[in-house]
């Protein structure tokens, strides 16, 4: 490959790496594009979300524990208020007796159906209590910590796109459950973003015993069939977390296990669990070790046998699936799918995978041969930004701050509601997934509404050369020059194919 221009690897950097161009444009980081690409590895910087609601899970499990119970009560007083709100002519209902003389004139008494008819009035009639939803009141927070907050920080954002790659690929969704609602911002702060730049074992295992984790995968319900806790012999495994662990999260869907390995890693890690709110167990809202429900015993997972050591059991075996070689290729395809091509170019994947190998998951090492290989600088624009993607780089392009339930609600209508995928596998990576005429219909109601509050000062065609810089069609240029209005030029260079891909 021809030796490429500072000015295409600047504008490659900020868009196939980071976040998007800023209102600065490519020109902060032009003398020196890659360098200031591998400073950011090497510095390890990734933004840290603040806010005064962004707690820590323990914290925000027992706030949510709190707020359940004074939802109870309120839910109990509203449903005694409305009772003695009901018309006072309404006989209570109770069992019926057989008259001894049948008469028609007789008054039957009121069926079920319209005594729940009335107290529906009367609930009706009595005023709510107002008590504001606490988890989406949390996530709402976590988004302002985002959008409006570590996406404007960075030159580039390697650090930030990392921290949305392996937020998906350790998806949970905050649909599950109340605890993984209020809980999905903490995972990601706790779990993800202090190992980014570490070893992989270490964030996979933050990963597993995160309570966000354990309650989106319920291994809170996975109890040993001849533990402690199943005397009664009613209970036994529940295989998502150690299924999803093996599939997704490690070796991969091709990566040389069998079901017996499913059941046996559930078997090891079960036990594993969230303290509630009675603190039986320990610290409420946090992760603890139940001895009671774990499944006695040594266990051979992949061919390695664990001795019963109680939870490090299921630590040991977290620590060599991160080392196993399949985990590597399956990590390295996705990184490279992610950053490069939707179809990762083999070779580029191989040198990956080594170098994972090679430093036992130093994440780190295995980003910097991702970045210093050729292939990944290769300046066709394959990729298609995600909504998610597309989102930062308009928020950090425009400068534009809308409110975070604004932000909510553009991503989900693009397709990409924020920490809320369909499934544990995440959302898909490949331009198939989001090049649609509907999801292109949605992101031009995103771009209009974003063109409409840009200051009247900004000229596109001088914000899209600034943006996108070499990267930029004649063809696209000529476009924006051509628009009837100001807004229109913007929505242009919104919608270009330069600034949907990557």
């Amino acid at each position: 490959m021809a030796q490429q221009s500072n000015d295409v690897n600047a504008a490659l950097a900020l868009s196939r790496f980071g976040l998007g161009a800023d209102h600065n444009g490519i020109a902060p980081i032009a003398s020196d594009p890659r360098g200031a690409l591998m400073e950011e590895i090497t510095e390890r910087f990734v933004p840290v979300p603040v806010g005064p609601q962004l707690q820590s899970t323990a914290d925000l499990l027992v706030s949510l524990y709190a707020f359940q119970q004074q939802r109870k009560e309120a839910r109990q007083q509203q449903a005694a208020t409305a009772v003695n709100a009901m018309p006072r002519d309404m006989p209570a209902q109770g069992p019926r007796q057989p008259s001894a003389q049948p008469s028609d004139t007789m008054t039957a008494p009121p069926s079920n159906e319209a005594m729940v008819v009335a107290v529906g009035k009367a609930v009706e009639r009595v005023e709510k209590p107002s008590i504001p939803y606490l988890p989406q009141e949390i996530l709402v927070a976590e988004v302002e910590a985002r959008f409006n907050g570590t996406i404007r920080q960075p030159l580039i954002g390697f650090g930030e796109r990392l921290a949305m790659f392996w937020a998906n690929h350790f998806a949970v969704a905050v649909s599950k459950s109340e605890e993984v609602h209020i809980a999905a911002g903490a995972f990601e702060r706790e779990a993800i973003r202090p190992h980014i730049f570490g070893r992989f074992a270490d964030m996979l295992l933050a990963v597993e015993t995160h309570p966000a984790m354990l309650g989106y995968l319920d291994n809170q319900q996975s109890i040993g069939p001849n533990s402690k806790a199943n005397a009664n012999k009613k209970r036994g495994l529940n295989e998502n977390l150690a299924r999803e662990t093996l599939e997704l999260h490690t070796l991969g869907v091709n990566g040389g296990y069998t079901q017996a390995d499913v059941t046996t890693l559930a078997g090891i890690i079960t036990g594993w669990t969230v303290a509630r709110a009675d603190g039986k167990l320990g610290a409420s809202g946090t992760f603890v070790f139940n001895a009671g429900a774990h499944e006695p015993g040594d266990k051979t997972l992949l061919g390695l046998t664990y001795a019963d050591k109680g939870v490090e059991q299921g630590r040991e075996a977290l620590r060599d699936l991160a080392r196993h070689p399949a985990t590597a290729q399956h990590i390295a395809t996705k990184l490279v799918r992610h950053f490069v091509a939707d179809i990762p170019p083999p070779a580029l994947v191989q040198t990956v995978a080594a170098t994972f190998s090679k430093t036992d998951g130093d994440l780190s090492a295995v980003y910097r041969a991702l970045v210093s290989s050729e292939d990944a600088w290769n300046p066709t624009l394959s990729k298609v930004r995600s909504p998610l993607e597309f989102m930062a780089a308009l928020l950090r392009a425009s400068g534009e701050t809308p409110k975070p339930n604004v932000i909510l609600g553009t991503l989900t209508a693009m397709g990409q509601p924020f920490w809320a995928p369909a499934g544990p596998n995440g959302f898909a990576d490949t331009a198939d997934a989001w090049a649609s005429s509907e999801g292109l219909s949605m992101r031009m109601d995103v771009a209009n509404m974003i063109a409409n509050a840009v200051p009247p000062q900004v000229d596109p065609r001088r914000f899209v050369s600034d943006c996108l810089g070499p990267l930029l069609s004649s063809e696209t240029l000529q476009a924006v020059s051509r628009a009837e209005t100001r807004k229109q030029g913007l929505v242009i260079a919104y919608l270009s194919p330069e600034f949907q891909r990557r």
